[in-house]
């Protein structure tokens, strides 16, 4: 995989996201991150002491970045925007950054880790202990993210992940970006 076959995430919808408070988007990613977290109970219960570190996943193509702090007792995903000058002034013990069709790829499994890695599509900084446990995490959960989007919609859930399953393939070869996890339930 190299830069020229990742798919960027489009300027303009960028622009318009870098100017929303991160308010909303903090209030629904604690959501998400609660949710996550009932629903795959081993995916940060298993990093042990990685679990109390802090991850910044930096997607390079989009004004926000996420802080992740996996601690099975406390979770938190927090949005975080970039200074005018490109860079993110966040406490971290672990940078995972790159295009965020390549972070959501690896998440579904559709792309792999390590070929990302030695072709520096991503870039990863700090404790790579932490990095390679949480990496191991997310692949044994086999999350898929409309999933987990439709799931933190509580009663409308069966409806929000009809609608993902229906407009999935259609955004998928739009953006290129892989947008649910090869054989997801999308439930």
């Amino acid at each position: 995989m190299t830069e020229a076959s990742i798919p960027h995430f489009p300027r303009l919808v960028d622009h318009l996201v870098a100017r929303l408070p991160t308010l909303p988007l903090d209030l629904a990613l604690r959501r998400f991150i609660t949710s996550l977290t009932e629903r795959h109970p081993s995916l940060f219960s298993r990093l042990d002491d990685q679990a109390r570190k802090t991850f910044l996943i930096d997607p390079t193509d989009v004004s926000i970045a996420f802080l992740l702090r996996p601690d099975p007792a406390l979770p938190r995903l927090e949005a975080v925007k970039r200074a005018p000058d490109g860079t993110i002034v966040a406490a971290r013990d672990a940078r995972i950054a790159g295009p965020l069709a390549a972070l959501v790829g690896m998440v579904h499994g559709a792309l792999d880790g390590d070929a990302l890695f030695f072709s520096r599509d991503i870039v990863i900084e700090g404790d790579t202990e932490a990095v390679l446990a949480l990496r191991n995490a997310v692949d044994d959960s086999e999350i898929d993210l409309a999933d987990e989007v439709a799931a933190i919609t509580g009663p409308a859930s069966k409806f929000v992940a009809e609608i993902f399953r229906r407009a999935a393939p259609v955004a998928e070869r739009m953006t290129g970006v892989t947008l649910t996890r090869a054989g997801g339930t999308t439930a």
